[in-house]
């Protein structure tokens, strides 16, 4: 699949303003999880008010326990203190690494900024290793972009 491809799909799921963004934000995990072949588990978390913490919103692919997400733990919470893009190439390697199924072998976690403050993330599990390119990780900014338009005040 060639991620341009799903630009226009992204762009029509986030218009939809007749539906709430928890709906809209579920469809573009739905999308992302079955027509890109290596993002097994797509997500979005976000900070919980003014708690240091991300609370999950949105996802498509297996269920998982870590729904709340301390800032600086796992891949995720140190997304959330750093405010940079996160490929894992190989989540064995990681030190800091919250399994969340253990098919997992990478992850990719770009933050969502609005008005310039890191209020959340987009989160990929692959069960590939090295499954993120940098053609991944542009794309995510690209959609974190789109979502952070719907969420501007």
């Amino acid at each position: 699949m060639n991620l341009e491809d799903l630009k226009p799909d992204v762009e029509n799921i986030l218009s939809k303003q007749n539906l709430d963004i928890n709906h809209r934000l579920t469809e573009v995990c739905d999308l992302l999880q079955t027509k890109v072949d290596t993002y097994d588990w797509v997500g979005f978390y976000f900070k919980n008010g003014d708690k240091r913490e991300l609370i999950l919103k949105a996802f498509a692919g297996e269920p998982t326990e870590h729904t709340t997400i301390p800032f600086g733990k796992g891949i995720c919470g140190q997304v959330a203190e750093s405010n940079q893009n996160f490929v894992v190439d190989d989540v064995s390697a990681q030190n800091n690494y919250i399994s969340c199924n253990i098919n997992v072998k990478s992850e990719v976690v770009i933050p969502l900024f609005v008005n310039g403050e890191n209020i959340g993330q987009i989160d990929i599990d692959s069960n590939t290793k090295k499954a993120f390119s940098k053609e991944d990780e542009n794309f995510l900014v690209w959609v974190n972009a789109q979502v952070s338009k719907q969420l501007e005040i």
